[in-house]
């Protein structure tokens, strides 16, 4: 049975969205860009100052047709990024941490992003305020003299976790399984890799796999095949999240692999039909110890010593076992596992009635050896008084004869002799 053909061609799945770094020894993900918004700074346009933009320039003269910060950046401020330290010189070329007064603030933040790493994701300027990209590889940490001409703060901004750090799931039990309850991130207990994901499942009788995409699906295993996956929650399928509105599918039947295990149902109640015949008919001199009756044994001619057997009932209900149903048993592991329990059960009964019998039918053999190695002692005493040799008997009859005969002429003699001498006292 376990040998047929996987029963459905799809299971129940899930899958989830993209999750952006996850591998499969880091189901997290990798932290996500993060921005740190300054307030709004214009230009010192002398007929209208603006709100700046990438091509104002750090430093310069206020005129009615100039673009530079209201509060220029001078020679010797300084801009400390994730511990790198931008130093502020003259002139209008930056060159790697020198950054020229008369640059302008799209080539700063260039610079920034190339510390920091985003450059997928690069910091910006927009309407006055700048913001700057933390990158994906560490927080951003700035200081400095220069951060308040530029509309910024000293302090650290934290990245964007990874999308599952943190984040819970639930599944409830799934074809009979125990029930999913999943929290990841790195710390005990909880979970951050597909092995260790897989490990959680299991008991659920559930397993995952990582696409080369980062998309996470589970679905059931073979043990479950048959059924729906449980109701999926927890706060990994809230809005925006890895698990956001996933919906178990439904799984689909084999149709050829159905009909392959459709036969073997039938086979298996033909089986049971045997067994019920067998049980009925292991019946010797009216008494079937298979069918609940009880057989009594006596031993000796008083009939008090005796031996009851006690019968069972082995037909298919008193083993416990009952028809399989095409479309209900025998659809996945777990339907085919549950008769294979019942199996071994009504296995270890038939054992248990066999040693039971077995050792009865010791006890009746012993006696049975005993009485007939009895009856050849009686045989062999009569046979012994009954059948005698007849030269052996006439020569022992003649010797008793003899001995007869000389006694009584013994006697005779000593009569005689008495008889002499009393006559010589008269």
């Amino acid at each position: 049975m376990l040998q047929a053909p996987t029963g459905y061609t799809t299971k129940s799945s899930i899958t989830s969205a993209v999750i952006p770094g996850a591998t499969a020894n880091n189901l997290l993900g990798s932290s996500s860009n993060n921005f740190v918004t300054g307030t709004a700074v214009n230009n010192d346009n002398l007929s209208s100052a603006v709100a700046i933009t990438g091509s104002t320039r750090l430093s310069g003269t206020a005129t009615s047709t100039s673009n530079d910060l209201t509060s220029s950046v001078t020679t010797g401020d300084t801009l400390v990024v994730n511990g790198v330290v931008f130093t502020f010189v003259a002139g209008s070329v930056s060159a790697g941490t020198n950054i020229g007064v008369g640059d302008t603030v799209s080539n700063l933040l260039a610079a920034i992003d190339s510390v920091t790493g985003a450059t997928a994701t690069p910091s910006t300027v927009s309407g006055g305020k700048i913001a700057l990209a933390t990158g994906t590889a560490q927080d951003l940490t700035l200081s400095g003299t220069a951060l308040a001409k530029l509309g910024l703060s000293s302090g650290t901004t934290t990245r964007n976790p990874p999308a599952l750090s943190g984040e819970t799931l639930t599944i409830a039990s799934t074809g009979g399984g125990v029930a999913t309850n999943i929290t990841f991130g790195t710390g005990a207990s909880q979970i951050s890799t597909l092995a260790q994901l897989n490990t959680a499942l299991a008991a659920n009788n559930l397993q995952a796999s990582l696409s080369t995409t980062g998309q996470l699906t589970i679905l059931t295993t073979n043990e479950a095949a048959s059924s729906t996956i449980g109701a999926v929650a927890g706060s990994s399928t809230a809005a925006s999240q890895a698990f956001n509105g996933v919906t178990a599918s439904t799984p689909v039947a084999d149709t050829n692999s159905q009909t392959t295990r459709a036969g073997l149902i039938a086979q298996y109640n033909n089986v049971l039909a045997q067994i019920n015949t067998t049980a009925q008919d292991a019946s010797f001199n009216g008494i079937n110890l298979l069918n609940g009756d009880t057989l009594k044994l006596t031993f000796n001619e008083t009939g008090r010593s005796t031996l009851n057997i006690t019968g069972v009932t082995f037909n298919s209900t008193g083993l416990g076992l009952s028809s399989l149903v095409v479309g209900t048993d025998f659809l996945d592991s777990n339907s085919a596992n549950k008769v294979l329990t019942t199996l071994n059960s009504a296995s270890t009964s038939i054992r248990s009635e066999a040693s039971s019998l077995g050792s009865n039918l010791s006890i009746v053999q012993i006696r049975q050896d005993f009485n007939k190695n009895l009856i050849n002692v009686l045989q062999t005493g009569s046979s012994n008084l009954t059948l005698a040799d007849t030269n052996e008997e006439a020569a022992n009859s003649q010797a008793l004869s003899t001995r007869q005969s000389i006694a009584v002429s013994a006697l005779a003699l000593a009569n005689q002799s008495q008889a002499s001498v009393l006559q010589l006292l008269r």
